[in-house]
Order: structure tokens, then sequence, then C-alpha cells
């Protein structure tokens, strides 16, 4: 069954409902690499930039299996009504635009990383849109799949040849709190975070490393071309604070990008732990006030720590959805603001792009979104004003 092509647009023509290309110079490809036979292991969705593949080369799903449509549970928050029902319509039908298994570009001084983390209830496909454009940039972005429960569903491939193991969406168990199984999940997504830093130092240093999914992308190929020392580490929401906690975890770890970090799971204890600067990008209708607070902590014991807000955004702008649904459907159930998505997806590049520049000292030219990092700019404020929360 196909997904719906047809919307309004701003300019009330119409609009086909798909992912964006990247707008850098590098064209981007995608593999799914999983590691290791136990959950133990590293699942993840590698974005990088790619040799020119070709007019008829294959584009990955951007859902990939069923499986993960019954599980998005917290993640669409309100609209998980119809979430569900919009990923079984979009299996087979809905691709990224990015090369599937394309040819890897070589770069003799490496590229920088960036390790991803998705939110709550959500996948490692859902940030497609953000991922690639870091990618079409010059970066290589391992966009990790959570084994705490708290992925809508993700699996592993017991040494049984063919055999996969399911791992379920948890919710908090009744009469447990709250904080302490959230916390308790964070902590294992940011040493998650630390195992897919050390599976790209396994490779740079030429140990044999398997891709038990596909023979056909060889991650021997990255041996000389990822630069690990300009790593960072970001996320949304979930993701967005395990970008924090694995900054306490990994020196190695130059900066995060957190968006619209949900900031409620980290102990106040590790506040004056994190070491190195943050970028908090947030969205207009989710963040709290305590929320907040927990970030000013951060940027009031390092100045380099930046907080900006995305007028006009909700807490879904920071994913895919927002440029998959219809206008008036998707503000109907929360995925999108009145801020168009093209442009919010453009403010949160730029502003991690110069954020990215200016911590793993890169040689580019993304210090012309400089004045984004301070809430300069059309659509973008400093700090974070008070609205309704969607929390």
């Amino acid at each position: 069954v196909p997904l719906p092509r047809l919307g309004c647009d701003s300019m009330g023509g119409t609009q086909s409902l798909a992912l964006p290309l990247g707008k850098g110079p590098h064209h981007v490809g995608c593999a799914d690499v999983m590691v290791g036979h136990t959950r133990q292991g590293l699942f993840l969705r590698l974005f990088y930039p790619c040799l020119p593949s070709g007019a008829g080369a294959e584009q990955p799903l951007w859902i990939p299996r069923y499986e993960y449509c019954g599980g998005l549970a917290d993640f669409a928050h309100r609209s998980r009504r119809w979430c569900a029902p919009l990923l079984k319509v979009a299996i087979g039908s809905c691709r990224v635009p990015v090369s599937w298994n394309g040819p890897f570009k070589p770069h003799g001084s490496g590229y920088p990383l960036v390790i991803f983390s998705h939110g709550l209830g959500a996948f490692r496909t859902l940030y497609s849109s953000v991922c690639s454009e870091l990618a079409s940039w010059g970066f290589a972005v391992a966009a990790l799949e959570h084994r705490d429960h708290s992925a809508s569903a993700t699996y592993f491939c017991t040494a049984e040849a063919g055999r996969e193991e399911w791992i379920p969406y948890q919710r908090v168990p009744q009469g447990q709190k709250e904080f302490y199984f959230r916390n308790k999940q964070v902590h294992q997504r940011a040493e998650e975070c630390v195992r897919a830093f050390r599976l790209f130092e396994d490779i740079k240093n030429g140990k044999s490393v398997s891709n038990i999914l596909h023979q056909d992308f060889d991650l021997s190929v990255l041996k000389d071309s990822i630069d690990l020392s300009k790593v960072a580490v970001m996320g949304h929401s979930f993701g967005g604070v395990t970008a924090v906690l694995a900054l306490v975890k990994e020196p190695g770890f130059r900066c995060a990008v957190a968006l619209d970090a949900w900031m409620f799971p980290l102990e106040n204890a590790l506040y004056p732990e994190v070491p190195k600067p943050v970028l908090f990008i947030n969205t207009e209708k989710f963040q709290t006030p305590e929320s907040v607070a927990k970030m000013k902590r951060l940027s009031s014991r390092n100045s380099q720590t930046k907080i900006i807000t995305i007028l006009g955004s909700v807490h879904q702008s920071q994913t895919d959805f927002t440029f998959l649904t219809w206008k008036r459907v998707s503000r109907i159930f929360g995925t999108r603001g009145t801020l168009d998505p093209y442009k919010g997806l453009d403010i949160t590049s730029r502003a991690a792009l110069a954020f990215l520049q200016r911590h793993l000292n890169l040689e580019e030219e993304f210090d012309q979104w400089d004045d984004l990092l301070e809430g300069i700019g059309d659509s973008v404020v400093p700090e974070a004003p008070f609205c309704r929360s969607n929390l």
C-alpha cells in the first residue's frame, strides 16, 4: 500500500510526503551494521559520504521491518493513535534518499564521527533526515538502536544461523518509580554509545570486525577514513540526555548535541561531572522549567555550553515524522509546529555544524552559522522561553 503522496505546502500547492535530500556537497551512503551475537553487541545504521552510485542506486527502507510498527509506545505521545497505522502503510513504500550500501568515499585525513542516540520508543531509522544531512557535509554518523528496552522494538541475531531474538519496548513496571527505571536505562544507553566508540577504535586499529548483517558492506573500508580525535555524541529526547551522560563516561567524546533533551533521568550528582560542552537545541513546546534548569546548571559551569530554542517547533519537529504527515493532520496530532519542517531542519543542522566545527576543530566554513549558537536568527532565540509543555 503506497504512502499518501500529496499534501498542502505553505504556498497552497502540492507537496510530496518524503524525506529531504542532504544539502551538503557529498553523496550519502547508508548501511546497517550489527556486531556480536548477543544483546551486548551493537546495532546501528551508518550514514557516510559515498561515491556517486548512478540513477539506479537502491534506497533503503525508512521503516525496515514490520515488527517496529506496534511498539512505537511513548515516542509519538498524543499521536501514537495514528503513528502505528502510518508506519504499517510506510513499510515498503517510504525510502530514505541515500544510496543503500553505496561505495564508501575514502578520506585521507578522516571524517569526523557522530554517534547518534534515538528517543524513547523510537529506533535507528527515525532520524534519517538529520543523520543524512550531517553525512552530506562530511561526517560519518552512527545511529544506534538501543537494547535497554527503550526502542519501540529491536533484535539481535544469535549464533544459531538465522535466528533473531527480539527485545520489546518496556513501560515502567507498576509500583516502580520512573526515575530509577529510566536512570538505569540511560546508563545502559550511554554505555552503548561508548561501545560504539570502541567499535570504531577497533576498526581504526585494523582489528577484524564482522558485520553479521551484510557481507556487501565491509567495515574495514572505514579503517583509514575516520578521525577518532574528532568524535561527538548527539541524540533526541531520551537520546539527548544519553548524549550528555556519554560525555561523562567517555573522554574521547569532545562535545554533545542534545535535541530537545529529556533531562529527567539523569541523577543530580552527575551534573558537576560533565566535562565537555553541550549544545541544547530545544523546541518551543516541550521543555519544562525543571528540565531547562538542569541545562542551565551545565551552562553555568561551562561557558561553551549553549542553549537555544527553535520557535514554532514541537518535540517531533526534530524527527522524520514532521516530513511524512500532511500539514493539517500533523497539527492535530502534534508532529509539526507552525514552522516549516525544512526550515526547522536547516536551523537544527546548521547550529549543530557550527558547534561541531568549533569543538572538533574542523577546517570547514560552518562558522558562518555561529550566530545560531547565540540564538540570533529567524525563528531561533537564546535560552528557553517557557510555553505550555507537552511533557
